[in-house]
């Protein structure tokens, strides 16, 4: 059965555009789409005066295509651009301003690296000159550049124009990103925030066709200030997620040093031919995936598939779609893996005995498990319900349950005895949902101080490690 066309949603801020938005809206409806796409065009008037919001109702009432959204007054252009993503229901999502500075005419340029999957994000470059543009400001030219340079520097990229009205992504990146600026600002905050995901950004040149203050050019001296004061204020920010799971998993990624501390724990057990279920966005497998045979790391959320797809580019690795509770998505991996890793993951589920059972038949005879859990359901707290956590378990029931499923239980290793206070007061005392970045970031400071004390803490880990072989 052939998959669907996919389709676009195309999302135009509005302010004030009477003399613009009816040409500008013509050639949205008329510019060519790649392949099968279909389009849906959302426009968000935030709170003009002047009847742009009447033309486009107009429109609307012609073309089912055009949907128009209001602001009771006006907000900034990222508060009209948050508005509309909430309502995209297309797989990509590509921002037109409202007024005839950037041609639509382009679309398929701006497209292509998503639709070839390469890109999770593409910008178009007024200054990566392969058409045309109209020679404008020199000032504005100067402070772009400024503007463009230090968000590079904050965001570690090399765009050369950040501040492009004409940016397309894929909609989940934008819709899981947690955006908070009103005005230009979101120019900055969507660069600092999409880089800081790992997300593939991708730059194309394009047309520009810029307008005078006399043709109603909006963008001022105090916008570009604003912008600096944003990259400034973003340039320290750990909230890119608004998954409270997601928030952990990156969380983790500033703490590379208990993500080696795990690895070493479990590497002595790790042979060659490998499953990693539940694979996040990388932190362990970056630290385990050198050196094997075959590598399949494995998740459920497609952003963590396309997260691991970009940000490793090794021969023997394999991402791929798994569901630890799905029979049918392991049925290709039967008796072919020698390690099965599982970290962080069977609490998830609420049929955990079909999790292992599963994790069993992926494993060749004489295979191992790895399968770490969260330890004492007296500790469950609400970050436990944010990340979903059916359970914790004691060191009992993990060995019975593991034996239930076939596993001849080799030993229960006790990890990380040190945050078992910090996760008590976190998750039952402060009700804290997620783990900080920050908060990662000190601990991860001190590891080789926690590494050489934790076995002798004489309190309960935080995690336990089931190690099991298959007969």
């Amino acid at each position: 059965m052939p998959n669907p066309p996919a389709s676009l949603s195309i999302l135009i801020p509005l302010y004030n555009e009477e003399e613009f938005i009816r040409e500008l809206l013509t050639r949205v409806l008329a510019a060519p789409l790649p392949g099968n796409l279909t389009r849906e065009i959302i426009v968000t008037d935030d709170g003009s005066t002047d009847g742009s919001d009447l033309v486009v109702e107009e429109l609307a009432a012609k073309h089912p295509e055009i949907r128009l959204l209001r602001h009771p007054r006006n907000l900034g252009k990222g508060a009209a651009i948050r508005t509309a993503v909430a309502q995209a229901s297309g797989e990509y999502c590509l921002i037109q301003d409202a007024d005839l500075e950037y041609d639509p005419q382009e679309y398929g340029h701006l497209l292509k690296p998503l639709l070839e999957g390469k890109a999770d994000a593409v910008y178009g470059s007024r200054f990566m000159i392969v058409g045309e543009r109209r020679v404008m400001y020199y000032w504005h030219s100067v402070a772009n550049r400024w503007i463009t340079g230090l968000c590079n520097l904050v965001a570690n990229v090399n765009l050369t124009d950040m501040g492009t009205g004409y940016k397309a992504f894929r909609t989940a990146v934008l819709a899981e990103t947690p955006l908070i600026s009103n005005g230009f600002s979101f120019e900055p905050e969507i660069t600092i925030k999409t880089a800081r995901r790992g997300a593939r950004i991708y730059e194309v040149p394009v047309s520009y066709h810029g307008r005078t203050y006399e043709e109603g050019k909006k963008i001022h001296f105090r916008d570009a200030v604003k912008m600096l004061l944003s990259i400034y204020r973003f340039s320290h920010t750990g909230d890119l997620y608004r998954d409270p799971g997601a928030k952990t998993l990156h969380a983790l990624s500033a703490a590379p040093k208990f993500n080696r501390w795990m690895a070493d724990t479990i590497r002595p057990f790790v042979g060659q031919r490998v499953l990693e279920i539940g694979s996040g966005i990388g932190n362990l497998t970056r630290a385990l995936v050198a050196g094997r045979a075959r590598y399949t790391a494995t998740d459920l959320n497609p952003e963590h598939l396309a997260r691991l797809a970009s940000r490793f580019h090794r021969p023997n690795l394999v991402v791929r779609h798994l569901d630890l509770t799905s029979p049918a998505d392991f049925a290709p991996l039967a008796n072919s893996m020698d390690t099965v890793i599982c970290l962080n993951v069977l609490e998830h589920v609420e049929d955990d005995p079909l999790g292992l059972a599963n994790i069993f038949y992926a494993l060749d005879h004489g295979g191992r498990a790895i399968v770490l859990v969260p330890e004492g359901q007296s500790v469950f707290g609400t970050i436990d319900v944010a990340l979903g956590h059916f359970r914790r378990y004691s060191e009992t029931e993990l060995k019975t349950k593991m034996e239930a499923a076939g596993f001849v239980v080799e030993q229960i290793v006790r990890f990380n005895r040190v945050s078992r206070f910090p996760w008590y007061v976190s998750g039952r005392i402060l009700k804290r949902t997620s783990l900080g970045w920050n908060q990662m970031r000190l601990y991860d400071r001190f590891v080789w101080l926690w590494r050489r004390i934790d076995r002798f803490l004489p309190w309960h880990p935080t995690s336990i490690i089931g190690i099991a072989r298959k007969p």
